[in-house]
């Protein structure tokens, strides 16, 4: 029996329909819902990463025929893999595992899935290296290469290095996707509590007024009371002088 199979019959084993329902519904898999068309059968995190605790030794041919799947927790597995191999792989290995990530962003589709493997493969990559690629994937039309582009740069706050993260989140200040929003307040938080809160304030203090509201809250979440409304009410007065502005034209 080949490895590809063992996997995915241990994967369907665990299948259970009324998770799956559920699954569904938190990944937005309705129509025009950025997850249209994925397919969950129910499995758990915690489920899908004993599974690939399980076979973490199989080869990247198996692990692409994971990723290319319909089913969500069968690209879940595949990246949870990938991510084991590339922690534990040579110089060598961890380029291969990069080039065949990095050329395989469409499987690469949903907001857990980026989180589960951009700063791990890609911003762990990197690191030592020109990151060109992200501020290009940061202004790509693809929503999830953009997501990936802002949660590489983790590896870099890891490392105490704030500034790609800065860079990144300047490209995609304005960007319309909530995830985009969501994600780049996350990095910008993780600055301030990991590295330094005095260059995410200096940040803020440039950026907060043109950023989007999910964005800014995100990013001041530790943040004192006071600070937090010191934020928000400037970008309150901000979004009110422009409506009062579209109001006066307008007449």
């Amino acid at each position: 029996m080949s490895d590809y199979i063992q996997v995915h019959s241990a994967i369907h084993k665990l299948s259970n329909k009324k998770r799956a329902i559920g699954s569904a519904r938190f990944f937005k898999t309705g129509h025009g819902q950025y997850g249209e068309g994925d397919i969950f059968i129910g499995l758990t995190v915690p489920q899908c990463r004993l599974i690939s605790q399980g076979y973490k030794t199989i080869s990247l041919p198996t692990i692409k025929k994971l990723l290319v799947s319909k089913i969500h927790e069968e690209r879940l597995i595949a990246l949870l893999i990938l991510v084991d191999q590339f922690s534990r792989g040579s110089e060598q290995e961890k380029k291969i595992i990069y080039n065949f990530y990095i050329s395989n962003t469409q499987y690469i589709n949903n907001w857990d899935l980026v989180d589960t493997s951009a700063d791990k493969i890609v911003g762990e990559f990197l690191y030592t290296r020109s990151s060109s690629i992200l501020q290009k994937f940061a202004k790509s039309k693809n929503l999830w290469e953009r997501r990936i582009a802002i949660i590489a740069t983790f590896a870099f706050i890891k490392k105490g290095d704030h500034t790609l993260t800065f860079t990144i989140s300047k490209i995609l200040l304005h960007d319309t996707h909530d995830l985009i929003h969501k994600a780049c307040g996350w990095m910008l938080r993780e600055v301030g509590k990991r590295i330094s809160k005095k260059e995410l304030m200096v940040f803020l203090n440039q950026y907060s007024k043109t950023m989007p509201r999910t964005m800014l809250r995100y990013a001041i979440e530790h943040f004192s009371n006071i600070e937090r409304k010191k934020f928000l009410d400037k970008k309150i007065s901000l979004l009110f002088s422009r409506e009062m502005s579209v109001k006066d034209h307008s007449s």
